[in-house]
């Protein structure tokens, strides 16, 4: 699958494209390491799952709270306790300074069908809030004109 260069927005309440989503998402790790309080909140949580858009998921190793890899899937023979995936156009809305209703949420996202979440759930649940503002990072660093 490639990204799309042509800013999308028909579906979308956001105009983006498919390369601003997956290079925001690449940034995650580097705004985590930042944000001690985020990372400290997830210090008991370790695992490997496959998080990111639709057009290119990746394989997301965290340690204590910290993502120590990220490796764009696929990758032949790697496990994970479980995925969230979401369109391009469901991460660009969600990164808004005011997500609209219904893009707002990880969950709502996969009540409107924007998001998939498969696997091991309840790594997800007990940790929502860290996945919540850990997924939240490009919001708080510039996605869609916030900063």
């Amino acid at each position: 699958m490639s990204a799309s260069a042509e800013p999308r927005g028909k579906e979308s309440p956001v105009t983006f494209t498919d390369a601003a989503v997956v290079e925001a998402f690449k940034r995650i790790p580097e705004w985590l390491s930042r944000d001690a309080a985020l990372v400290a909140r997830g210090r008991l949580l370790d695992l490997d799952c496959l998080l990111g858009p639709t057009v290119q998921p990746v394989h997301v190793t965290i340690r204590a709270g910290a993502i120590v890899d990220m490796t764009p899937a696929p990758v032949l023979m790697r496990s994970s306790r479980f995925s969230y995936l979401a369109s391009p156009q469901a991460w660009a809305a969600y990164w808004q300074p005011m997500p609209p209703a219904g893009w707002h949420d990880l969950l709502s996202l996969t009540k409107r069908g924007e998001a998939t979440l498969s696997g091991d759930l309840h790594p997800f649940i007990a940790h929502l809030q860290y996945f919540k503002d850990v997924l939240a990072l490009p919001r708080r660093h510039g996605f869609g004109g916030a900063a």
